[in-house]
């Protein structure tokens, strides 16, 4: 099930966590108090089980009134190659498309660029290094998933 998570929530609480977990850990780094503040301003939507195990969470930064960026997406260890970051994005562009907003952009890790290729966004730019590796700023128009 999709649904908005909430800052300072349990289910934020967990998506704070892995997102510590399988996005900066393994990049010998950590999430911080700094993370949250800016966590509070932001978006957050997850997919969940039917037991509510998260197993997929977003975060989105309000760029302007038609314009946001996509960040930190991640689908749960053991959960991945079952299609739920498809879901989630799409999920995710549909809401984002119900509360006004028109063009999405992210910093893709190199080795997700094909995946958000397949979803309609396009490379701008050059590579870049954040956060210690190579990533690919992406950028798309976003239209209603109707799958």
């Amino acid at each position: 099930m999709f649904r908005q998570i909430h800052y300072g929530s349990p289910e934020y609480e967990a998506a704070f966590r892995l997102r510590d977990e399988v996005l900066r850990r393994p990049l010998g780094l950590r999430l911080d108090d700094a993370d949250r503040e800016q966590d509070e301003e932001q978006l957050h939507f997850g997919l969940f089980s039917t037991t509510d195990e998260l197993l997929a969470s977003v975060t989105v930064d309000r760029l302007d009134r038609q314009r946001v960026k996509i960040r930190q997406m991640l689908v749960a260890p053991g959960h991945e190659g079952q299609g739920l970051g498809r879901r989630l994005l799409q999920e995710t562009e549909n809401e984002l498309i119900g509360r006004g907003f028109c063009h999405a952009a992210l910093n893709a890790r190199l080795p997700a660029v094909v995946f958000y290729n397949k979803l309609g966004y396009r490379e701008t730019g050059s590579p870049f290094e954040e956060v210690t590796i190579l990533h690919q700023r992406m950028e798309k128009l976003l239209e209603i998933h109707d799958d």
